[in-house]
Formats: C-alpha cells, structure tokens, sequence
C-alpha cells in the first residue's frame, strides 16, 4: 500500500493536499483496488474508472453532510475506501464484510443503498426537496453512469427536477459502457457531443483557461465561452430542455479541472448536470482490452489478468446455445435482453442471429412490452432477463403480457441465491411474483439438459411461460441429441417411495435425493420427485402421494414466503388432504451477500436441517387425514 493512501482515514484528510499529491494518491488507490480485487473479486473496471472523479468530489464536498448518490453504487469502492473503510477492503463480497454496492447500515456516508441501475436521479432528488422542506443546505449530488440514462427511471427524474428544486447536481459519468457497450440513440447523442471537433477544441481552451489562471473566475470565463459556441452547435441540448444546465463535457481524470468545476457548481442556485468522460478500466490493460470481462469478476491474476478457465459451462452458456440452435429451425425466436447480453449468454447468440438480436439498454419494462408486441405478430420472443432485474417488469408481464395470453418466454438467469453480490441481487422472489399472474406456466429444470427441454416445451406453448435457472456452472449431466417436449404440468418420479415424497425444485433435487438416500438408511421409504413446474403444479402426483406419505418435504432455492413449498400447501388444501409439508427455502428477510453453501448453513437449507424437520414426523408415523370437500 502506498504511504499517501495510508494517511486517508476520512475525506477531510483530502483537503490538505495539492493536485500532485492527489494524482499520486489516485495512482496509489489504482494499484491497491488492482491488487486486492485480485484476490477477492469485484468490480474492478468501473471503480479504476472513478478514482479522481470520487476524489474531487470528496475533496470539494463534505460527506456525510452532504449527500453523494451512486446509481447502481457498483462503482462506490473509492468512495469506501474515502471514507474511512480500508482497513477493510480486503473483505468486500466476503462472507461477514464490505458489501460490493453502497450499504446505508454500513457507514454514513453511505446515504443510499443501491445495486440497480436508475435510481440515483430519483433518490438524489427525493433527498434534495427533503432538504428544501427542512430548511437544510447541504449539498446533493448524484453520480450515474451513462447507461444508467436509457433506463425510464432517470428521464422520469429529469422531468420533474426542474419543478420540485432549485439546488441539485448531477454527474453524468460517461464511459460508453455498462457491462457491454451501451445501445440506443441515448448512447449515440451522448457520442455526438462528444465528438463535436468544436466542443472539443472548446474544451481544451478550457482547460488552459483553468490551469493558468485556476479558481472560480477561471470556470465562468470557460462557461462563458462554452455558452456562446453551445447556443450556436447545439440549440436544444436534452438536457437543458428538462430544466438543468448542462456543463461539459470535460476530462474525468483531469482532477485540477474537476475540482475548480465542482467549487464553481457547488454555488449554483439552480439544477445543473456536468458531463464528465471517463475511460473504464484505466490503469490496468487486461481491464481496457476486455472492458466486459472486467466489469464484474472473480479473482485474477493481479500481473496478467488471467482467470483461472472453468472447463464447465455455465446455465447461461447453455441457454443461449440451445437458443441460437432452436432459432436455427424456427425463423419466428427472438432474443432480447436489457443491457446484459454477456451475462445471460445471448453474446453467443448475437453472432449467429444478428438481427433476430435486441439489447435495449437497461430498460427492462420496455423489454416486456417490446416482446409483447414482437408476440402480436406470431414472434417467439425471448426475454433473458437475471430473476432480480425482471422485478422492475412486473407490471408489463402482467398487464401487457399475461392478461393477453401473448406467448413470450422469460428467462430468468440468476434465480435463487447469487452470492457475493448480495440482497439486491438475489433471485430469491420471482416465483411468489409469477405464480399469481393467471395463465402463465412457470418451470424450473433441474440440470442443463432439463433446461433444453423445457426451452423446446416453451415454444409450443400459446401463452407466456417462464423459466428459473441459477448462476454458474451446470450439474454436468449428458444432454440428449435432441431436446423433448415435456408435458405441462407433469412432474417426474425419480424414485418411488411410501412414507415420505421429497420434492427438490431445479438443482435442489440434489439435497432432495440425498435426503432420501438418509431417510432411506433410517428404515423408511422415500419417494424423491422433480417438481419440473411450478405452476401449473402436478396435482395428480400430490395426489396420490397425499394420500399414501407421512409428510411431505419441498426444497426450493427461494423465499419461503409465497413460494413452492406454498404452493404444494395450497395445492393439498384444495384437494382436501391434511398432511405435514416440510418447507426447506429462504427466510422472510433479505439475505446478506457471502457465500452459497455458508449462509445456507446459516439458514437452514440443508440436509440436516430437513432431517432434523421430517425424522419426528416420520417416527410418530402420522398419516395423511382426508377432509372432505
């Protein structure tokens, strides 16, 4: 570590040093992320892309007084580090430490929790009025990425900034990238001002003007300037149109710049937005030439940046394999994602079936009704869509899809627990928001060559239909030459049983088929079943096992609360059967980020804990009681 980080304790440690020593300090905080990350993963690529914004904004601010807004907050680690959290960086996304996004219950100056993207412009502004009503003047600022602005979100926030404050400033931090590079007409005009050969020159001239005269006055003589050649390149700038003056834009590793423009927008008696270009990954080369890969990863090497290969593929990779091969025999398969196409795989499919190809940004209720309306003329549109992003579209799924029976597939990579990344990215909820919504079949396969066959089940549906799949690597089972069309609603029995049916739900079929084996080694006979759908579920199986079993015990990678094992209650109390229902899923709290295998030790989703639940159940050897109906 650095001597000068070593000095950091809060941002007010900022305040005494001079512009070399905080490019020193910048550089220093690059080699550390670079070697820590290494070894814990992370977001590398987006913080070494803030480092002298989030100092010169510390530098200039006074957090946590004043209040900084990261959308997304994937990109907070400097920020972390600013103030006052070093000491702990090398536990962040590990089991009991940092939290990889901005955690209001993990410091002050943490004023806003986040982990999708959209929201600052809104919180920042929420906090901003708050402000005003109070009679407070402390200064808010809220810094979001430039994919953050194809999201509905942010532009709902611009439309109303200029009516609800006065005092309100936004950072537009524009890399050209999200996770893959951004899409749009949005992307494409940011671009043109961008590249304008006169803003250019414009901004160059401004920079002189600051280095050599510096201050305040240095600033408005740039502005002035800037606002006589603006008023002739660009009448009607977007941004200004919502009410904001727009500033920029500028170098965002150019910290003298930053500094004087951020003192000078500090006294602003009006809503400005400054526009800042940053270049993602800066510092380290493997992270500038694969700007994707670095965005979000596991540890690397810190010299190379090489990650150790994995021999398996992913869900996602099947997925999107399977798709591009069913796309080949059926002209009528769209794929569609909101701004992840390396994350769910469609990468591989983009290539094969370029213009049945759509990524629309991080824009996911669009995306739903964009295949709605795709599936009005006899499209299959395929939404890959990570379970905790498709929340944001509940209401297009049910109002634009569902209630118009349009047959669109919603695949939902990251369902179940994600891990490293946390609450707000657990897929821990889309089976208690989709089993509701009338009409749509909702499936969950158990290995890789079960998502092919429901992938092919789905296409001949002639209504919307879902499918649950986790992160990382599959089950590593042989896949059939060609995938089969399985019947809806039908479960399959792996194995017979008398006494108790175990129900695991997609992978969990393996703590499902381990329970047997141990209920089995007790003396008692264990039927293990693949649920395989959720909904519609197999009412003939809970039947008949209903009417023969002790207990039943269901295993799901998901809340308890209104989840499967909810469902199978439900199901028996329609059929007039009382038996016990052991539920092994998530509690009713949001789950802290660690790791798999830990917190579901932690909380219960194991195979002793069912043991422990079923064994008494089973010795009293309670039948089922039949009520009528």
């Amino acid at each position: 570590m650095g001597t000068l980080l070593e000095t950091i304790h809060s941002p007010a440690d900022l305040k005494s040093l001079n512009f070399a020593q905080m490019g020193e300090l910048a550089e220093e905080i690059r080699e550390y992320l670079i070697q820590t990350l290494s070894k814990t993963g992370g977001h590398l690529g987006p913080n070494l892309g803030v480092v002298e914004l989030t100092l010169a904004l510390h530098t200039v601010f006074n957090t946590p007084g004043d209040k900084l807004v990261f959308d997304v907050s994937h990109q907070a680690y400097v920020h972390k580090i600013l103030t006052g959290r070093l000491d702990r960086m090398n536990t962040i996304r590990q089991p009991g430490g940092l939290n990889g996004f901005m955690l209001r219950t993990e410091s002050e100056h943490d004023c806003y929790g986040a982990g999708h993207a959209g929201t600052a412009i809104s919180a920042a502004l929420g906090m901003a009025v708050a402000r005003d009503l109070a009679g407070g003047d402390e200064n808010v600022i809220a810094v979001a990425g430039d994919a953050a602005f194809t999201n509905g979100i942010s532009f709902e926030a611009l439309n109303n900034i200029a009516e609800q404050t006065k005092r309100l400033i936004i950072v537009l931090n524009d890399n050209e990238w999200s996770i893959d590079r951004n899409v749009g007409s949005i992307a494409k005009y940011l671009h043109k001002i961008v590249t304008n050969e006169h803003y250019q020159n414009l901004h160059s001239s401004a920079k002189r003007i600051v280095a050599k005269i510096g201050g305040k006055t240095a600033v408005t003589l740039a502005r002035r300037a800037e606002e006589a050649a603006k008023s002739m390149l660009w009448p009607s700038i977007m941004f200004e149109e919502f009410g904001l003056e727009y500033f920029g834009p500028i170098d965002g590793h150019n910290l003298p710049l930053l500094v004087e423009t951020f003192k000078f927008l500090k006294a602003a008696d009006h809503p400005v937005l400054l526009h800042v270009l940053t270049q993602k990954g800066r510092g380290f080369q493997p992270a500038l030439d694969l700007q994707k890969k670095f965005h979000g990863l596991g540890p690397y090497d810190p010299e190379t940046g090489q990650t150790k290969p994995m021999g398996q593929l992913t869900y996602a990779e099947v997925f999107a394999n399977t798709l591009s091969d069913m796309a080949k025999q059926d002209p009528r398969i769209v794929a569609i994602t909101a701004a992840m196409p390396n994350g769910t795989g469609l990468d591989l499919f983009r290539p094969n079936h370029p213009k049945r190809y759509f990524d629309v940004g991080i824009a996911e209720e669009h995306a739903v009704i964009f295949a709605a309306g795709m599936a009005t003329r006899g499209f299959r549109p395929v939404c890959a869509i990570y379970s905790t992003f498709l929340q944001r579209a509940f209401d297009p799924i049910v109002h634009d899809v569902c209630l118009q029976k349009l047959p669109v597939l919603f695949c939902m990579d990251r369902a179940g627990l994600s891990g490293d990344d946390g609450p707000t990215h657990h897929g821990l909820f889309d089976i208690s928001y989709l089993r509701g919504i009338p009409d749509i079949v909702l499936m969950a396969p158990k290995d890789e060559d079960e998502l092919a066959d429901m992938m092919k089940t789905a296409m001949t549906i002639e209504g919307p239909s879902a499918i649950r799949y986790p992160r990382g690597l599959v089950a590593g089972v042989a896949r059939k030459p060609q995938a089969q069309v399985l019947p809806i609603g039908k479960a399959e029995v792996i194995k017979e049983g008398s006494e108790v049916a175990i129900l695991g739900l997609g992978p969990m079929i393996t703590l499902a088929r381990q329970l047997g084996e141990r209920i089995e080694a007790d003396g008692y006979s264990a039927a293990v079943i693949n649920p395989r759908f959720v909904k519609p579920l197999d009412r003939e199986m809970l039947e008949t096992y209903g009417r023969r079993v002790a207990a039943f015990v269901t295993f799901e990678d998901h809340v308890k609360m209104g989840g499967f094992g909810s469902a199978v209650i439900e199901a028996l109390e329609d059929l007039g059967i009382k038996v016990p229902v052991v539920r092994i899923g998530w509690p009713d709290k949001f789950i802290e980020h660690g790791k798999v295998d830990d917190l579901r030790a932690r909380y219960g989703l194991t195979l002793e804990a069912a043991l422990a639940q079923v064994r008494p159940l089973l010795a009293r050897r309670q039948r089922p009681t039949l009520v009528a109906s």
